[in-house]
């Protein structure tokens, strides 16, 4: 089942599952930069903006419109909602006859709803649940937090210039793992919105708001604006491309790109599959009292694979590798699936610009012989 609203619906839709007691959380702008944040109202959702993303660089632009979904992948990734940058794990005390107590902090169940999500990041979810849901080793923190998520999808009608989900069949258009979906449709007169179903809680959604049928037009509109999404999209990424760099260790563009990355971890941290951690110890003054905390971890960082004796990876040349293959290559033998979803941040929050698409074409071509 399909529905047609104004723009009015979209906040019909927001109240609606605030009044089911979710927190929403939806695109907005906030310190210069669109990203996922808490949303009560229709009016703080980015109407009138987009963004030029670029290799190092993101800049707010006005539309000149009333659409709301005019940008691509918001700066910050859905995931920290469900796996968030630092989590408490216990907390240890010591009483004044010496005992020491240790309380295990219980996961927290937020009911939250993901709005407007691209399918770029819908997808990465997908990958997020294969990993920390897994039967063998369920990650507590991710599943209590990841069981009753409202999510409302959007299509993306202008990616940016650094997203390339078309060619890692992620987008632009949701297809799955959605209970509502959204188009944005402008047109010479108002803007229209058309909303299919793609669960049973999302279907008695649509059946609460106020709505009109849609009609072929609709749907028409909506192939076109994908089509335009697709040819406008800025990178792609050959599926061939990867494997053939994996079987090139010493081709001389892992050293070129080593010597422009900083290891500043970005990457990672901007990255929506992402999902390494360590542990954090922090004793009070008087030591009486510890906290154990989980935050977030880069592989790019050299204490990442610190063993007995120092790290393994001690260049930035090796953490790079390890980041870009085992995203790439490896990750479809551990998940069955690849790493990456196309949505481009690591290009467009690299400090220096390094282009995951253009290294990766770079070292899959043949070494040419002296």
């Amino acid at each position: 089942m399909a529905i047609v609203v104004g723009a009015d619906g979209l906040n019909e839709l927001i109240q609606l599952l605030r009044a089911d007691g979710r927190t929403v959380i939806g695109p907005r702008i906030r310190d210069g930069v669109i990203s996922p944040e808490e949303i009560e109202h229709g009016d703080e959702l980015p109407r009138g903006w987009t963004e030029e993303q670029h290799g190092g660089h993101y800049r707010l632009v006005p539309t000149g419109t009333d659409e709301v979904f005019a940008s691509a992948t918001p700066a910050r990734p859905w995931k920290r909602f469900l796996q968030p940058e630092r989590t408490l794990l216990l907390r240890a005390r010591r009483g004044s006859d010496g005992a020491i107590s240790i309380d295990a902090e219980p996961p927290e169940q937020p009911r939250l709803a993901f709005f407007g999500i691209r399918s770029c990041d819908l997808a990465s979810l997908g990958i997020l649940d294969r990993v920390l849901l897994d039967p063998n080793a369920t990650d507590p923190t991710y599943a209590a937090r990841r069981a009753d998520v409202f999510i409302v999808a959007a299509a993306c009608n202008t990616p940016a210039n650094t997203c390339f989900c078309a060619s890692m069949d992620t987008g632009p258009t949701p297809r799955a793992g959605y209970d509502l979906s959204i188009r944005e449709l402008p047109g010479d007169e108002a803007i229209e919105y058309l909303i299919d179903a793609g669960s049973e809680q999302g279907e008695d959604a649509l059946a609460q708001l106020t709505s009109r049928p849609s009609e072929q037009r609709h749907t028409d509109r909506a192939t076109e604006m994908h089509a335009g999404a697709v040819a406008a999209m800025g990178r792609e990424l050959r599926s061939e491309d990867p494997p053939a760099a994996a079987a090139q260790p010493d081709h001389p563009r892992w050293d070129d790109v080593a010597e422009r990355c900083l290891a500043c971890g970005n990457c990672t941290m901007s990255c929506p599959t992402c999902f390494c951690s360590t542990t954090e110890d922090h004793t009070d003054l008087s030591a009486t009292e510890t906290e154990r905390w989980r935050v977030w971890d880069s592989c790019f960082t050299l204490d990442f694979t610190h063993l007995h004796g120092g790290s393994v990876r001690t260049s930035t040349k090796s953490r790079y590798r390890q980041w870009l293959l085992h995203k790439l290559v490896t990750w479809h033998d551990q998940f069955d699936t690849s790493g990456c979803v196309g949505c481009g941040r690591c290009i467009t929050w690299c400090p220096v610009g390094i282009d995951l698409t253009a290294e990766v074409a770079a070292m899959a071509a043949r070494q040419e012989d002296p």
